[in-house]
């Protein structure tokens, strides 16, 4: 085997299970973790990620000072879920844009099985296009709402991302 092939097979990445309950109105889809959140087995780990500050309207609650579990917790009681539309790829770094040889999940399928399922959402550019392309024709059964990313990558401030984050509420009442 050579060095090359090795460090390819070593970029591989696969994602964690989807957080849902028969509860959940609202997915909301990323792409893949990033390090960060691969390391420590945790969606969303990296400090500077905004995530769980953007969730915290949606939720009713302050999020990021929670701790993990009490986190997803949160957002399954207030009827959200959580997944990834790539199941596993190769990509160096926590950079979407060098995410290559996707395997998806099955959005389609998981959203299915959500009687309460009304919108999904798409944590930034990447999850939409191959969320999109996962959801086929189902696509229509749901409303559809593209995110701006919360990725420290995405530098739009947090001000910015905030109305459209926030806006995700009015598919929980």
């Amino acid at each position: 085997m050579t060095g090359g092939y090795r460090s390819r097979m070593a970029d591989r990445k696969h994602s964690f299970p989807p957080v849902v309950d028969a509860r959940v109105r609202l997915l909301v889809l990323g792409s893949l973790p990033g390090e960060r959140s691969l390391a420590e087995r945790r969606y969303y780990a990296h400090p500077q990620n905004q995530f769980w500050r953007l969730m915290s309207p949606v939720a009713g609650q302050e999020l990021a000072p929670l701790p993990y579990e009490a986190r997803l917790a949160a957002l399954l009681a207030a009827h959200v879920g959580l997944w990834d539309v790539v199941a596993s790829a190769t990509r160096t770094g926590s950079a979407d844009a060098t995410i290559r040889d996707i395997q998806g999940h099955d959005v389609a399928a998981l959203a299915a099985t959500l009687p309460e399922l009304r919108a999904i959402a798409f944590n930034g550019g990447t999850a939409l296009r191959h969320g999109l392309k996962q959801l086929g024709t189902a696509a229509q059964r749901y409303e559809i709402v593209a995110l701006p990313s919360s990725s420290p990558l995405h530098t739009v401030g947090l001000t910015a991302k905030l109305p459209a984050w926030e806006a995700l509420g009015t598919y929980l009442r």
